[in-house]
């Protein structure tokens, strides 16, 4: 039997934890505040493979091992490798409270409607748009992606950043509350375990749900009276539900929405849980998409500029959609096309922009497909009958990147 003990974030050890142990695994700071039986090896744990190895011995001959781990070792801890290499049937977890419970226990804040997302050993840009895309995120950091350089990041999103150092430790702990700009400004150190990203504007009321990466709306393609727009200048939702199933925005990815007109992609991208930069050239339709993502509850990044140009210092998108048909089109989408992490989707309608965009596409390396919507809607006539009413037939275009590059760990 393997014990794996969750400590050091002020939960006391379990008395009989150690008792019989013959191998001790813990990093250095536990395994000196803990009682070791008199007799018992000790591995102090850094590289995971030479633990590994010892605990395997160990187990093969039948001997007793406890693995001392922060907090709780079943939330993106140890116990998953644990499990993998020597299975669960094996393990007698014995939980400690989690470093983000702590955390947010510290501010007297609930978690049930929270995401945590992981940036220890991962992207930390998976972390970067969890943040911007909800009002509640808690990020364990690690080295090289620690408060400094979420805050960089996040400068100019309005969030507040909450560090929390040295949890559970009554000498050193530390729970700091900080602009993502005073953030980057600052030498953290290595001690940082949680760093909670808050948008203190959102509203808490309304129902609880568990926020983790299957929660989302339960509609999309919206009618288009969900959206402010003009003159009908809006993606139709036959062609919008087909662009959001290309794009397949989730949480952790960013899309852009690139002529982005009322902002209805962008709205309905960012209620699926990515994080969103709407691009508009016009004045009054940057301000229409803004008040769209604030009538749908959602955060929109809006970028006022013409495309390609208001591309140039943005970050890099997982998916892009295009609309619009201008002359520059094939220009724009190239350079989209080239950004893209995943998948650019554009919707076209006429007729001689296609070959260029496909072009455009494939010039980039990205697989080409598509197809042409058309649809007619049912409408009423006098005399309670019912006609069908053919909207304009529209291309939708996509290129697609493969294989995807590696993503964040989100729950």
């Amino acid at each position: 039997m393997i014990t794996v003990v969750g400590t050091g974030t002020g939960t006391p050890l379990p008395p009989d934890a150690l008792a019989g142990a013959e191998l001790v695994v813990g990093g250095q700071r536990h395994l000196d505040a803990t009682p070791v039986p008199e007799g018992a090896a000790r591995v102090v744990l850094g590289p995971l493979a030479p633990a590994l190895d010892a605990i395997g011995t160990y187990v093969a001959e039948e001997r007793p091992v406890v693995v001392l781990a922060s907090g709780d070792p079943g939330f993106f801890g140890i116990v998953r490798v644990l499990a993998e290499r020597f299975g669960a049937g094996l393990l007698d977890v014995r939980p400690g409270v989690s470093s983000v419970a702590g955390a947010f226990a510290r501010l007297g804040l609930t978690w049930d409607d929270a995401v945590v997302v992981s940036a220890h050993g991962r992207d930390l840009r998976t972390a970067v748009n969890v943040c911007r895309a909800r009002p509640k995120v808690a990020v364990l950091t690690g080295p090289g992606s620690g408060p400094a350089e979420l805050g960089a990041r996040l400068d100019g999103t309005g969030r507040m950043l909450v560090v929390v150092r040295a949890l559970g430790d009554p000498e050193r702990e530390r729970v700091e509350r900080v602009t993502p700009a005073e953030a980057a400004a600052r030498d953290w150190g290595p001690a940082v375990s949680v760093v909670l990203c808050l948008d203190e504007t959102r509203d808490e009321g309304g129902p609880r749900t568990v926020a983790g990466p299957g929660a989302g709306p339960a509609r999309w393609a919206l009618a288009e009276d969900a959206f402010a727009h003009r003159d009908s200048m809006i993606t139709k939702f036959e062609v919008r539900a087909l662009a959001l199933a290309r794009l397949g925005p989730r949480l952790g990815d960013l899309v852009w929405d690139v002529g982005a007109g009322s902002g209805s992609v962008a709205v309905e991208c960012a209620r699926l849980g990515a994080a969103v930069t709407a691009v508009e050239k016009t004045e009054d339709g940057a301000g229409r998409v803004r008040a769209n993502a604030r009538a749908h509850g959602v955060d929109v990044s809006v970028v006022h500029g013409t495309a390609p140009a208001a591309l140039a210092g943005l970050d890099e998108p997982d998916a892009v959609f295009v609309g619009g048909g201008g002359r520059d089109l094939p220009a724009v989408v190239g350079v989209c096309a080239e950004r893209a992490r995943r998948t650019v989707v554009v919707a076209v309608a006429a007729l001689d922009r296609v070959g260029p965009v496909r072009e455009a596409l494939t010039r980039a390396g990205l697989s080409c497909d598509g197809v042409l919507l058309q649809s007619s809607r049912l409408a009423p006539l006098p005399g309670e009958v019912t006609r069908l009413a053919a909207g304009n037939p529209v291309f939708l275009l996509w290129g697609d990147r493969l294989p995807a590059r590696s993503e964040g760990g989100v729950q």
